[in-house]
């Protein structure tokens, strides 16, 4: 896979960043989203709010523009409102799902109009450990990080007579602006969990996600990778 047109949302910090920089890096004309900031040099920074499927579409026709048909899509963008669900107001929880799961829907359905068109594409969802395990204080968020299992899933199905491959990408706890904001004591809690000992980095990550936007993946689709150092076996 050379040159393909590459388009991930979140991608102005964190794992997103990170995969923007990978594609970049091999070779790829990457359009990154975000509701505010720019990045780094060489990516196309498009402002988009997910949750406003305006945005989605002018985002979408605007990395078109630049680059051509998206062919790549890496949904990354989220949110996180932690707390107990019986503490949650009903706006949180909807930011949460509307964000997470309602946003990666806009964008894959709005990318995969011209995946269908060339017969070609490649569809990563950005899901997390505690979509498949749980966690205690994130309902919400849990609850959008496995719906992106049947979203992909779904279009996996629907898409992949197409030449479309559809797969989610399960990371554990990576090193980001989130996990830093956890106390010492939160850290080494998680970190007795995880069998190599350690926690990721978001390039380990991109790793992962750019073997599936790959034509080496062209036989993978509907899977859940976890990225987790094995946090998540046997979910």
């Amino acid at each position: 896979m050379s040159g393909r047109s590459v388009l991930v949302t979140g991608g102005n910090r964190g794992i997103g960043l990170a995969v923007a920089r990978d594609l970049l890096a091999r070779g790829h004309r990457v359009a990154v989203t975000s509701r505010d900031g720019e990045v780094g040099e060489g990516l196309l920074s498009v402002k988009c709010d997910v949750t406003d499927t305006a945005q989605v579409e002018a985002a979408v026709t605007q990395a078109e523009q630049a680059h051509g048909p998206v062919e790549v899509l890496v949904a990354n963008a989220g949110v996180a409102v932690d707390g107990l669900l019986l503490r949650a107001s009903d706006e949180d929880v909807a930011r949460v799902l509307d964000t997470n799961l309602g946003g990666a829907l806009r964008v894959a359905r709005q990318t995969a109009r011209g995946m269908l068109r060339q017969r070609w594409g490649r569809l990563v969802f950005v899901s997390s450990v505690v979509g498949l395990s749980g966690s205690a204080g994130q309902a919400a968020y849990a609850a959008s990080k496995s719906g992106l299992v049947g979203l992909s899933r779904s279009l996996a199905r629907e898409l992949g007579s197409r030449g479309i491959t559809s797969n989610v990408v399960a990371p554990g706890f990576i090193d980001t602006d989130m996990t830093a904001s956890l106390t010492s004591a939160r850290r080494d809690a998680v970190l007795a969990g995880v069998p190599l000992g350690r926690s990721g980095t978001a390039e380990e990550v991109a790793a992962v996600i750019a073997f599936l936007a790959s034509d080496e993946a062209s036989y993978v689709t509907g899977a859940v990778l976890p990225v987790d150092g094995g946090l998540g076996m046997g979910h």
